[in-house]
């Protein structure tokens, strides 16, 4: 090979600063700049900054939408046993008041589905974050550095008895207005 074109191994880059002309070349596919470095290195940092609020705000948003479910939760339900209690009192037909019993605790039902279903989103939400949390610390300070979230450790997550909170409490509801509530209104 004739020494003066070196093969694509031995390529030189030139800089600016370094051209005769006053102008460098761009850098051959796999090289990088020695500028470049630093740049990438902040970007990962502020990706990685990035990512760890967003997980911060994940976990954060569970108990906000338990605490909506709580209290949305509980003036319904409320506004049932109220119904319940003065339904008579009010002068309601006794059907027209088991209808606004149920259609209370429907909403409920609903509310309790909005909040799960926003509960496993952002549980989905909080593994995507933590998995590219990890690509960028296997990347930036090498494998293994941060272990891979696993849904199996679902048993410890406390989205987990959240949601079973959740379930708990709408079957429990709906099982004592149909078995006490319900029937008491005749």
């Amino acid at each position: 090979m004739n020494s003066a074109t070196p093969d694509a191994k031995q390529a030189r880059v030139t800089y600016a600063d370094e051209g005769s002309d006053g102008w460098g070349t761009m850098a051959a596919p796999g090289e990088t700049r020695p500028e470049a470095n630093p740049v990438r290195n902040e970007f990962a940092l502020e990706r990685y900054r990035y990512i760890l609020q967003q997980i911060h705000a994940v976990n954060e948003n569970a108990h906000r939408f338990l605490a909506l479910y709580q209290t949305l939760a509980t003036a319904l339900v409320s506004a049932a046993l109220a119904l319940f209690v003065g339904y008579r009192k009010w002068n309601v037909p006794p059907a027209t008041a088991r209808g606004g019993v149920i259609g209370l605790l429907a909403l409920v039902t609903v509310v309790a589905a909005f909040t799960g279903t926003l509960i496993v989103v952002g549980a989905l939400a909080w593994l995507d974050f933590r998995n590219e949390e990890c690509d960028i610390t296997d990347e930036m300070i090498g494998p293994g550095f941060r272990k891979r979230p696993r849904a199996g450790n679902f048993a410890r997550w406390y989205e987990t008895y959240v949601l079973l909170f959740i379930l708990v409490s709408v079957i429990t509801m709906w099982v004592l207005a149909a078995f006490f509530l319900l029937p008491a209104m005749r």
